[in-house]
């Protein structure tokens, strides 16, 4: 006995960037499909960005109105979009109006105009919005069923790619038969969140597609709609390099401290207060990787990359020349309203385009202040999913943060976001001898030893040098450090403190080593 192999769906491309990853590689051929969501969700944007890529003069595509969207209002707001292509129109592209038969509230009269169009033009595309309109002509659940049924017969038997385009609510979803019958369901929403507006894309069904699971982010530009998966595609991720691989920061005394530097594909981050260098180790990191012809990309927001490279040369490694030959890049992202979604794939797509090695997120805190509030709430998670995306791919990231530091306290991170890295490195104001100093210390590297040490470091107009051990102080990380009298047999801890005249005097004890 012989087993025939199952027959293959051919998938479409549907021309939305970031569509295809999230339907599991395209749109089924010959699907009858539903695109379903709020007023002004996007609908019939997405339904006209897919007719006029799928579109040609072999196989056209017909885009049937109905009430309230009469072809010369679509034509004038659809030329807005830079996927409208003028010459397709009446040829490739072919717009009718079924107002006439809706009014008559005849769903069989529609249903012969439409078979009429379809059979005289043999269309690849079908496209009908808003098919809202037309239910309300049916009478009964069961007539709009029998009309939505031989509407789908005819139309996968002339081969043709059905999309129907309307304003549905979740209690319809589960009473109309359109839903049953219907082989995919692409359901958009936009929602308020605080002062920000956010749209997502949830595929709600589509037989013979392994879709990606969840809500997906999009946004409406003049290029059209374009879709941010929340997951990276499929197949993407390759096996991180060896641990004995290092990515050198740039800065020798850390990479000493480091064994050699961050290991290849893994995630460091860089915690401290504000002016303690942060973004200089992340200029390093990048300028070290171009050094040695690895290409870099750093991240910014609320400033623009221009203005971020002008004032990043007064201190340390000079970029411009790097990115004059293309091999670092700064992305400047938008400083309000940002999604996790569309942060990962603009990131993503240029570690694509530039086949970059390195990535310096600078810095979480501002993208935190970025995200829209309901991406805040989730931030931890959020930012869970971008680094595993970013190492899965081979990609060596340095993030940093900013923490507000107490002398009483030692925090390593905000929102406990350090479990994330796989290297964390601690940098302090400290008081020494009458000077505000800066030190640091690598609290951890997983798999992999380091050195403790807590050190000082400085920053010239050279760059950053990490100096030698603190030596000689005790409680150096709590901001208050104590001078030891004798370091090899006596030390003094502090007890307390009070104020006097305005001053804070430091109790210390002095005790005896054992």
């Amino acid at each position: 006995m012989t087993t025939r192999p199952p027959p293959t769906i051919q998938l479409l491309p549907s021309g939305v960037p970031g569509l295809d990853d999230v339907l599991g590689g395209g749109l089924p051929e010959y699907s009858f499909n539903l695109i379903a969501g709020d007023p002004g969700a996007g609908k019939s944007t997405l339904a006209q960005q897919i007719a006029f890529h799928r579109a040609t003069v072999e196989r056209p595509a017909i885009y049937f109105t109905v009430l309230g969207e009469p072809p010369l209002k679509v034509l004038r707001h659809v030329q807005q979009y830079r996927f409208f292509d003028e010459a397709k129109v009446g040829s490739a592209v072919r717009f009718v109006n079924l107002s006439a038969e809706a009014m008559e509230h005849d769903l069989g009269r529609v249903l012969e105009r439409v078979i009429a169009e379809v059979e005289g033009l043999q269309p690849a595309t079908v496209v009908v919005d808003s098919f809202r309109t037309v239910t309300h002509a049916s009478t009964s659940d069961g007539q709009l069923q029998e009309f939505a049924q031989k509407l789908a017969i005819h139309l996968t038997g002339w081969q043709a790619t059905t999309f129907l385009v309307g304003e549905f609510c979740d209690a319809e979803s589960r009473a109309s038969p359109l839903f049953t019958i219907a082989d995919g369901i692409l359901w958009l929403t936009q929602s308020v969140e605080r002062t920000a507006c956010v749209r997502r894309l949830h595929i709600a069904k589509m037989r013979a597609c392994a879709t990606m699971p969840g809500l997906h982010t999009f946004v409406i530009s003049r290029e059209g709609i374009r879709v941010f998966p929340r997951l990276l595609r499929r197949g993407e991720r390759t096996p991180r390099a060896p641990s004995a691989a290092r990515a050198s920061t740039g800065v020798a005394g850390l990479d000493a401290m480091m064994s050699g530097g961050i290991p290849v594909g893994a995630s460091a981050l860089f915690v401290g207060p504000s002016g303690a260098g942060k973004s200089a180790f992340a200029r390093h990191f990048i300028a070290a990787g171009a050094e040695a012809g690895e290409p870099g990309i750093i991240v910014v927001f609320e400033e623009r990359a221009g203005d971020y490279v002008a004032r990043a040369s007064a201190f340390g490694p000079q970029l411009a020349s790097f990115i004059e030959r293309g091999i670092v890049e700064v992305v400047s992202l938008p400083a309000l309203d940002l999604t996790v979604d569309e942060t990962l794939a603009t990131v993503r797509l240029a570690v694509e385009r530039t086949k970059a090695r390195r990535l310096a997120i600078d810095s979480l805190s501002e993208l935190e202040l970025a995200l829209t509030p309901s991406y805040r709430e989730d931030f931890r998670a959020s930012l869970s999913r971008t680094i595993s995306a970013l190492t899965g791919i081979g990609v060596t990231v340095l993030m940093t943060v900013d923490i507000v530091q107490s002398f009483t306290e030692l925090g390593l991170s905000p929102h406990v976001t350090e479990f994330l890295a796989d290297v964390l490195v601690l940098q302090r104001y400290v008081e020494l001898e009458g000077k505000l100093e800066k030190v640091l210390a690598v609290v951890k590297m997983r798999a992999s030893s380091h050195d403790p040490t807590i050190r000082r470091y400085a920053i010239d107009p050279s760059g950053i040098v990490v100096g030698e051990p603190v030596h000689g102080h005790g409680g150096t990380l709590t901001g208050i450090p104590v001078v030891r009298a004798d370091a090899a047999d006596v030390w003094h801890s502090a007890v307390g403190a009070s104020r006097r005249d305005g001053v804070t005097v430091h109790r210390v004890r002095a005790r005896r080593r054992e």
